[in-house]
């Protein structure tokens, strides 16, 4: 530690601090526009100008300069930095004022305007009025794609764009052209983005240069009512913060959290709110003479009943979607228990995944946060930069740091990251576990498992086959669990904790779609999977999506933002995602339809409120109670899936997500992310000539 004097106070540090973090550690406020704490220092704006004591006879750029270059005064003194000197205080407006000379007047029509860092600093930094008096310089806009509005003229090129794209999302898509004047901010050759996280740049803009054209011209910040939630398009459970004016969903942002999405959001999470109000189920509707008609909600529960009483419990069954939070699927489930149901499923067809052998099966037992510490790390059937790309910006930022060698057992793709590629399926892995070479150096090997090499006949092989191949490696440990499956829906983990899998006896997904296996089939928001002819399906979801179209009765749901739900991310971590609004018409929360039907079922829930049922849920699952912490599961349980064994066959990985746009009913809806799944096709086409 170093001992430093700012402005006064006396501050031990880290000599590898630099002096604006120094000065933040003493609790001095320093201005900066392009320093960013997980980005490369620039030094571009100058902003963050402080006063050396003993040091130079003018001010220091305070994030350039580390705390270790600092010399000590001539006794021995610590050396003193001043963040509020009148050196400083000119030095400051001198940079304001250069910063505005080209700064166009747009406050009034920026989509920045209120929460402007530029707007911000101005005001308490700055000078009233300026000495310039030539003509302001132009700049031409550039076209980014359909996600991020580009005003160049606004741009003081702090390079944060450039920086983060280069070094987060791993693609060289945009750089600083030209000197002085001629200087700007491009994409070289006017293309679009080509990053599934490019929606942060407009975040990091301490101007209005790059703005959310989704959003363009919306709403402004104080109209907005901010709520905290938990995002659902992916299994991260990234934290975001919805932002309503009314019932009308305006944006989506990220919340910083260090120990799942530090402060990133990928693009289908960010601009999918526009789906949330295109093709809503607003009002129960039935089949009647081939056609979907609207109908009562006691009518549509009567004509349900009639269906489930003139039937046995065999015949019927229950699936679970991805976007399910875990009160409705206790719910469900105990809807179903109560008709003495066993079919119930949440999982991929071929599945392997099981409660019954162990939490641990099924985690990302490393964490988020743990993929720092790994010192090896093995891909198997899976691509993250699809499936999960925050999660694939936390791999990338572990290799940037070095020492890690990242292997690929399935298909080969562009992760942002050089890979070693091993081999395409299970012949690969099983000749990976008999050469001792293979991670022989690793201290802390990570093998991610994704559901392209479990959702397949022999997926419960495969499972075992990475446990070996994770136990045999010292990966599994006490003090370290490196065996991590990663998931791609946010609702299996939730789901897997509370038992939704087949009873004694009961069928599992790939049965249940069997043709005519089932007189009954309730589908709580599933629309990935065909439907098979012969059952009576109950639909309860919010979009008019694959299911809805396959639906005897539709029973209209409330989507993520419209009730409050606990949701369990792939690393067992329990979260809470607020409600931000109201779902539309007679559109009902999920578990508040569950329990109604169970009255008229003759078999009423033993819950009447959200509170009551998660006391029934805390009761019979402790560890849910415990918001924002990680259950751990037991390596033991890795162990023991290691020696199932199995029989596998030669039959490639294959990925499960091709595109990444179009994962759900959500995102299908929104004209946004239609734009960028064309966008996206197109490129791939140019790729392939």
């Amino acid at each position: 530690m170093t001992k430093l004097i700012i402005d006064g106070k006396e501050v031990d540090v880290p000599a590898d601090y630099t002096l604006l973090q120094a000065c933040e550690e003493a609790g001095a406020e320093v201005p900066r526009f392009c320093y960013h704490d997980r980005l490369s220092i620039a030094g571009n704006c100058r902003m963050c100008l402080v006063e050396v004591k003993g040091g130079p006879p003018k001010p220091t750029a305070s994030c350039a300069m580390g705390v270790r270059d600092l010399r000590p005064g001539p006794n021995g003194e610590p050396p003193v930095v001043l963040t509020k000197s009148p050196m400083v205080k000119k030095a400051r407006e001198g940079v304001m004022e250069f910063l505005l000379i080209n700064h166009p007047l747009d406050c009034p029509i920026c989509d920045q305007g209120g929460e402007c860092d530029l707007q911000d600093q101005a005001m308490a930094y700055g000078v009233d009025s300026s000495r310039f008096a030539e003509n302001k310089r132009a700049v031409e806009n550039k076209h980014l794609g359909p996600l991020v509005k580009t005003i160049m003229t606004r741009c003081i090129h702090c390079t944060r764009c450039v920086r983060f794209t280069t070094e987060v999302c791993g693609v060289a898509d945009m750089g600083l052209i030209g000197r002085g004047e001629d200087a700007e901010i491009t994409t070289y050759l006017e293309a679009a983005l080509s990053s599934e996280m490019q929606g942060n740049v407009a975040d990091l803009c301490p101007v209005g240069a790059l703005t959310h054209k989704p959003y363009e011209f919306n709403a402004r910040p104080w109209e907005l009512v901010k709520t905290e939630s938990i995002d659902v398009m992916d299994a991260l459970g990234s934290a975001i913060r919805v932002d309503t004016r009314g019932r009308e969903v305006m944006r989506i942002m990220p919340r910083l959290n260090d120990e799942v999405n530090e402060e990133w959001l990928s693009d289908k999470s960010r601009y999918i709110w526009d789906g949330l109000k295109t093709q809503r189920l607003d009002r129960p509707y039935a089949r009647k003479d081939g056609k979907l008609v609207p109908v009562s909600w006691s009518e549509a529960f009567q004509i349900i009943a009639d269906k489930v009483k003139a039937t046995t419990a065999d015949k019927i069954g229950a699936l679970a979607g991805q976007l399910s939070s875990v009160e409705e699927l206790f719910a469900l489930k105990s809807l179903m228990d109560s008709l003495g149901v066993k079919n119930i499923d949440s999982r991929f067809p071929g599945s392997p995944l099981h409660p019954k052998h162990g939490r641990a099966s099924y985690l990302f037992n490393a964490t988020v946060a743990g993929i720092d510490e790994a010192d090896a790390i093995v891909l198997i059937g899976t691509n993250p930069r699809l499936e999960a790309p925050v999660l694939n910006a936390r791999l990338r930022k572990r290799w940037v740091k070095g020492n890690v060698e990242i292997s690929v057992i399935g298909q080969n793709a562009d992760l942002t990251y050089p890979v070693t590629y091993k081999g395409a399926g299970p012949d690969t892995l099983a000749s990976l576990i008999d050469d001792a070479s293979f991670l022989a150096g690793a201290k802390k090997p990570l093998i991610i498992v994704g559901q392209g090499a479990l959702n397949r006949p022999d997926g419960a092989a495969v499972l075992s086959l990475a446990a070996k191949l994770a136990q045999s490696r010292g990966a599994v440990r006490e003090d370290w669990n490196g065996f991590s499956v990663l998931h791609t829906e946010a609702a299996q983990v939730g789901a897997l904790d509370i038992g939704f899998v087949p009873g004694e006896g009961g069928l599992s997904t790939g049965q249940i779609l069997a043709e005519n296996s089932l007189d009954v089939l309730f589908l709580l928001g599933v629309d990935e999977i065909e439907i098979p002819a012969g059952a009576f399906v109950v639909y309860q979801g919010t979009h008019g999506d694959k299911g809805a179209h396959r639906a005897d009765v539709i029973l209209p749901g409330a989507a993520y933002t419209e009730k409050s739900g606990l949701y369990v991310n792939l690393e067992g971590r329990v979260q809470l995602g607020d409600r931000a609004g109201f779902p539309p018409g007679e559109a009902r929360e999920d578990w508040a339809i569950l329990r109604a039907l169970s009255a008229v079922l003759g078999k009423a829930l033993p819950f009447d409120s959200l509170a009551q049922l998660r006391a029934k849920l805390f009761e019979a699952f402790p560890h849910m109670a415990a918001i924002d912490t990680i259950a751990a599961g037991n390596p033991a349980d890795v162990e023991a899936l290691a020696g199932l064994g199995g029989k596998t066959n030669s039959v490639a990985f294959t990925n499960v997500i091709s595109d990444f746009y179009l994962t759900n009913p959500i995102a299908r809806a929104s004209k946004v992310m239609a734009e960028c799944s064309a966008l996206a096709k197109s490129r791939l086409a140019a790729a392939a000539e």
